[in-house]
């Protein structure tokens, strides 16, 4: 049983999770995406992550905060030798900012739990082979 609420839970759900790849593309939850599908195929990968270190558990927190944390964030995928996009999670009702994120492709599910949780985040997206994102609760 998750502590994380269901409203949260919700909103992560109904969230539109812009990869700024190119072309852009937008992945939704419990959705095949054929971009991500192309992506894979371009980059020989099998898996991706959807990540961010913004926002720790779900609370609002400065620009110049959250701007290090992607920073510290980036570095770490990067020394993985990882292909990463840049990428934002956007709610289509716009009650919560945009919040910058990364779509890193080849991060096993273990890792990305375990960045996930490092930064304090709620939840990740992962999407295997078959290029349906899944949201995973971290808490």
């Amino acid at each position: 049983m998750s502590t994380i609420k269901t409203t949260t839970i919700n909103a992560y759900l109904e969230t539109d999770y812009c990869v700024y790849s190119n072309p852009p593309f937008i992945l939704h939850v419990n959705i095949a995406s054929e971009q991500l599908a192309k992506l894979y195929e371009l980059h020989h990968a099998d898996s991706a992550t959807f990540i961010s270190a913004c926002n720790p558990f779900s609370q609002n927190t400065s620009y110049k905060i959250n701007t290090t944390r992607q920073a510290e964030l980036a570095g770490e995928i990067l020394r993985f030798g990882l292909t990463l996009f840049n990428g934002i999670g956007r709610h289509p009702a716009g009650g919560w900012p945009e919040e910058p994120s990364f779509l890193v492709l080849g991060l096993p599910l273990e890792t990305a739990k375990q960045l996930g949780r490092n930064y304090n985040q709620n939840a990740i997206l992962w999407c295997g082979g078959d290029a349906i994102p899944k949201l995973i609760l971290l808490r």
